[in-house]
């Protein structure tokens, strides 16, 4: 069962009450011609996932959420969107729980913590078209976290916040608006990535970065202009377009 309506700070919604995957769905529409920006969300996901093809678990009491855009940027800088979605997840969680604010940071590429433990995710897909979609996948533990993963997690209701999911959403989407506005296509990334690093964890801390070929350590040293983690260490600083970073509370 799916509802459609426009109450997402004006932006079409699709609610569905399970679906296999919110992103999958917004790729699917996509491909068959939809235009953005489209929400889409579901109670539930049934093989919901995270980077890299990881499982993302999904029940009942957690929001999942996709927002589909066409023609956001040119493709070579779409991967800044991760960062406007941090942004706008931050925003939205401190609006909704103030007090847990101080306590939330974001983690590169694309998580959001509290407390050091993640309680957001964010995955950013894309088809070429003509015309170029993205689809801005995003996942917040507010009732629920997974017990058994590699790196810590929590949830809102455990810090304390009852937060529904459908309040979030609602917080998430005027959120995204205005991070969207402020990135302008990138013309205005400069901002964003200032705005991040103010909230980054770990900036200025040892952390490991695992690549696929290999891992190394060094200090976090920020962002370049492109949004590249910047490691410094003994034999210089590298500047890391992808990979999966440990460190400052993370396992």
């Amino acid at each position: 069962m799916n509802r459609e309506a426009t109450d997402l700070a004006g932006v079409r919604h699709i609610a569905f009450d399970s679906l296999g995957s919110t992103n999958a769905e917004a790729l699917v529409r996509a491909r068959t011609g939809e235009r953005g920006p489209l929400w889409i969300t579901a109670a539930q996901q049934e093989i919901g996932r995270g980077r890299r093809g990881k499982e993302w678990a999904s029940p009942v009491g957690n929001l999942y959420s996709s927002l589909l855009l066409t023609d956001p940027a040119p493709q070579a800088i779409a991967a800044q969107l991760s960062f406007v979605a941090a942004l706008a997840l931050h925003d939205a969680v401190a609006d909704r729980a103030p007090h847990l604010g101080p306590l939330l940071t974001v983690k590169w590429p694309n998580d959001v913590l509290l407390g050091g433990a993640k309680i957001a995710g964010i995955l950013i897909e894309a088809e070429s078209g003509p015309p170029f979609a993205a689809v801005i996948g995003m996942g917040v533990n507010c009732a629920s976290h997974p017990a058994d993963t590699p790196y810590p997690a929590t949830d809102l209701r455990t810090a304390g916040a009852n937060v529904m999911p459908e309040m979030l959403l609602r917080a998430l989407a005027a959120a995204m608006q205005a991070r969207l506005a402020q990135w302008d296509r990138g013309q205005g990334f400069a901002a964003i990535r200032s705005a991040w690093l103010k909230r980054a964890a770990g900036l200025g801390q040892d952390i490991r970065v695992r690549l696929p070929e290999r891992e190394f350590s060094g200090v976090f040293d920020g962002l370049d202009e492109q949004g590249r983690l910047l490691v410094r260490s003994e034999d210089g600083t590298t500047a890391v377009t992808a990979g999966e970073v440990f460190g400052f509370g993370q396992a």
